[in-house]
């Protein structure tokens, strides 16, 4: 599905960091001198994009769960989550079918936070698996992406709720990679030792995602 969100029109103007309070993360993205990856665009619209629409989501049972890999495990329930503590990231967003949204404010919880809540990841864990309430869809990224200083369970972006359409009401960003890897409607991690491919990546898509080197498929 694709469509767009037209309340969240930006300007002609690019955002950019400066002037932001000093405890929200910057991506470092968003200091570059060109900050649209190569093969993409950017876009002032807020596009929604996925493959068969929302999953209903019921706040009631909503969990989080992260994994460690022999089993052990810790959830959150939705308040208990909402509880936790938040950080805002600014960053970029680029989506592998060439369209890039600069300047987001996301708010939510760090995932370092919730990787250090859980006793932290194992000393032989690589890479993770996300879970999304869609259907069993998962994607997968390494460990040292998943903890970057400007990833989190977001919340909030540009300072509203997140909408089903995009993902809420919580979704990763991981704004490093292409936006398929930043997991709409997630329930969880697993901490892996080995890459394991999710959806998209069993059906060509690249293991790791970096838009800056074009890595959207994974036979390039």
């Amino acid at each position: 599905m694709f469509a767009m969100d037209q309340t969240k029109t930006q300007g002609d103007t690019m955002p950019t960091p400066e002037g932001l309070p000093s405890d929200v993360v910057v991506s470092p993205d968003t200091l570059r001198s060109q900050r649209v990856p190569p093969g993409q665009s950017r876009t002032k619209k807020w596009p929604v994009l996925d493959a068969s629409g929302p999953p209903p989501v019921d706040l009631d049972t909503w969990r989080f769960r992260v994994e460690g890999r022999e089993g052990q495990a810790i959830a959150w329930n939705w308040k208990e989550f909402g509880q936790l503590p938040r950080i805002r990231v600014f960053a970029d967003f680029h989506c592998v079918t060439r369209w890039s949204r600069l300047g987001n404010l996301w708010e939510g919880v760090s995932t370092r936070e919730l990787i250090a809540r859980a006793g932290g990841a194992p000393p032989d864990a690589r890479f993770v698996l996300v879970a999304g309430y869609d259907r069993g869809w998962t994607t997968n990224l390494p460990l040292e992406d998943f903890l970057a200083e400007d990833a989190l369970i977001a919340l909030l972006h540009d300072g509203e709720p997140i909408t089903p359409e995009h993902g809420g009401p919580a979704r990763l960003i991981v704004p490093r990679l292409y936006a398929w890897k930043s997991a709409k409607w997630v329930s969880g991690v697993q901490l892996l030792d080995q890459d394991r491919p999710g959806f998209w990546e069993a059906n060509g898509y690249h293991m790791r995602g970096d838009p800056w080197t074009e890595e959207r498929y994974g036979w390039l």
